[in-house]
């Protein structure tokens, strides 16, 4: 739940958010839709405590997020987005980032659930392969799936997910899509959603416009209550 939050960067005049209030509920998926600038990925910034709000507050089960620690609270959440950290070591290091006591039959089940494994095999060293600073000697799509391997290994509640695939060809694209759907089910979501099919699957949608809130409901109540929303929505269809 957000409740009332404001937030500005720092050495910024304007409020980024302006009064959001949020209910995210459990085990399904939530969109985050609006124009780029919104205020969208400030608001998944925050659940992690990337950074600390101005005023108003978050809170998981009815409890603040600034009554527990920056670690405990990290270790129930999973972030997917474009902009993956990856280290000069195996793939299997990589992988097994997110739970460092992960066996090997583990790496390779979340490997294969994220179809990492396709490329992996074709790997002269397989796990063993050294993937260069920041993942050089990978794409776009097998950085991407490495990232969601990590997520898979981590087996947390909570799934944050910046889904911008708008670099993919549409083969490597699909099978994204398949491990996201794999990893995210059951799972309390919450997604910047870039995809008109993520729009539709999602539980609960909210518009964000100029840092508040401008419509909530699903892709149907939207269309009808919603001008920013039917406008983003005609955008996408045209992309499509």
């Amino acid at each position: 739940k957000f409740e009332d939050v404001i937030f500005k960067y720092l050495n910024q005049d304007r409020e980024i958010l302006n009064g959001i209030n949020l209910e995210i509920p459990g085990k399904k998926m939530t969109a985050l839709v609006g124009q780029s600038g919104a205020g969208k990925s400030t608001i998944m910034s925050l659940i992690p405590r990337f950074y600390n709000i101005d005023k108003g507050d978050i809170k998981i089960d009815n409890q603040s997020l600034y009554n527990s620690t920056v670690n405990s609270l990290r270790k129930n959440i999973s972030l997917v987005s474009q902009d993956i950290t990856l280290f000069d070591d195996t793939i299997r290091n990589n992988i097994s980032y997110a739970n460092l006591d992960a066996t090997q039959n583990e790496i390779e089940e979340a490997a294969k659930l994220s179809f990492a494994e396709e490329f992996i095999n074709k790997l002269p060293r397989k796990y063993d392969t050294l993937i260069g600073e920041n993942g050089v000697r990978l794409s776009g799509g097998e950085k991407q799936r490495i990232s969601i391997a990590r997520a898979m290994l981590k087996r947390s509640d909570i799934i944050l997910l910046d889904e911008a695939t708008s670099s993919l060809d549409s083969e490597t694209e699909s099978k994204i899509q398949a491990a996201l759907k794999i990893l995210t089910e059951d799972k309390t979501t919450i997604v910047i959603a870039h995809r008109l099919s993520t729009i539709l699957n999602s539980d609960k949608i909210y518009v964000i416009d100029m840092g508040k809130v401008v419509g909530e409901g699903n892709h149907k109540e939207l269309l009808d209550s919603s001008e920013v929303y039917k406008n983003f929505y005609e955008k996408q269809i045209k992309k499509a």
